[in-house]
């Protein structure tokens, strides 16, 4: 989504020392973290979704209500139009649908928990001090989720924040994976790593 990435690799596997992450760095990784999910604990691998970030931003938050709609029943039906997803994972970008200059230039991270379906929980997580909570509440009011904003380690530099929104889904499937009640509040001691985002990537 972010044109201004040094790397014009659309396969998402090259990320440089500096660049921002694009729309297709964060698809290649979730698919990665997918698939080590089935082969590791497939019954949550049924009940999470990765969402790729552009249906998370043109379907998602900004369609009309029926495109929206169809993308949130594609999201979380299963291949026999069950609806089976408690966990949704959505990259947040700031991206405007409607000024082209404005292209996206913060990602931020948000987790749905919609184990009980009449009352889903969002969960925000920005490791830049909140800058994408507007965006993050427009999109949980659409999937009829109350918003809480969570703890989230802030990153150092100007171009890291799609890095904490890879490693910080990745500490969270973590956690779903091993308790029965994981803290979804609190997110303060990730500890980012691009150089491990890299090698995955390129692997």
């Amino acid at each position: 989504m972010d044109p201004t990435a040094s790397s014009r690799d659309r396969s998402g596997r090259v990320l440089g020392d500096g660049d921002w992450l694009g729309d297709e760095h964060i698809q290649r990784d979730y698919e990665l973290l997918m698939a080590e999910l089935q082969g590791n604990n497939p019954n949550l691998a049924a009940r999470t979704r990765l969402v790729d970030p552009l249906t998370a931003h043109y379907h998602l938050r900004l369609g009309g209500d029926n495109d929206m709609l169809r993308a949130l029943q594609r999201t979380v039906c299963d291949g026999y139009g069950n609806d089976t997803a408690d966990f949704l994972f959505l990259p947040v970008n700031d991206a405007s649908a409607t000024d082209l200059d404005r292209r996206g230039t913060h990602w931020s991270l948000l987790l749905v928990d919609r184990r009980d379906r009449e009352r889903p929980v969002a969960y925000h997580y920005d490791s830049g001090r909140g800058r994408n909570n507007g965006f993050a509440a427009m999109l949980a009011q659409r999937l009829g989720a109350g918003l809480q904003l969570a703890h989230m380690a802030p990153q150092r530099n100007g171009y890291d924040c799609g890095v904490f929104v890879l490693d910080g889904t990745r500490a969270l499937v973590r956690r779903l994976a091993g308790r029965r009640q994981p803290d979804f509040q609190n997110l303060g001691n990730l500890v980012a790593s691009r150089r491990a985002l890299q090698e995955r990537l390129r692997g």
